[in-house]
């Protein structure tokens, strides 16, 4: 039985990892599950439940990154409140659009955000490229973190 969960703790990380850049899967959630399976797996021996509790804040974090990146991204152009809070639930909405709602939602949403505090359509595009810039590094943060979290694991597992 012990080999079979085993295998599951690792296609759930994989799943995992596809899922940090596939917006229909919970990536974090995945690999954090997967993570837990084998240390529960494992008795928490080598990796405890510190360990986890610790992977689990990193894997929390990750979420807040989604919905921060592009409202910060827009911010840093000097773009209104409105835009930022544009560019928060864009990113919530183009959850429901798959790959190309969450690649267009920043953008869309800190654009319209602009236009309805300042009707300035140049300040407006430059608030949706800032925005989706900040979507993008959030991505790269989002993954880091993801590693980081199989890092951590692996590393409790066989140090």
């Amino acid at each position: 039985m012990t080999p079979v969960l085993w295998s599951v703790a690792i296609l759930l990380m994989a799943i995992g990892i596809a899922g940090i850049i596939l917006p229909a899967l919970p990536g974090t959630l995945f690999i954090f599950g997967g993570i837990l399976l084998a240390a529960w797996v494992d008795d928490f021996t080598r990796v405890g439940p510190w360990t986890v509790v610790i992977i689990g804040i990193i894997g929390a974090a990750s979420y807040l990154v989604d919905f921060a990146a592009a409202a910060l991204g827009a911010k840093k152009l000097g773009a209104s409140s409105r835009a930022m809070v544009g560019a928060g639930l864009g990113t919530l909405a183009g959850l429901f659009f798959g790959l190309p709602g969450i690649i267009i939602g920043p953008f869309v949403g800190a654009v319209i955000g602009e236009l309805t505090a300042s009707r300035d359509i140049a300040k407006a595009g430059k608030a949706g490229v800032a925005a989706w810039i900040g979507f993008a590094v959030g991505t790269a943060v989002k993954v880091g973190l993801a590693f980081m979290m199989i890092a951590i694991f692996l590393f409790a597992l066989f140090f």
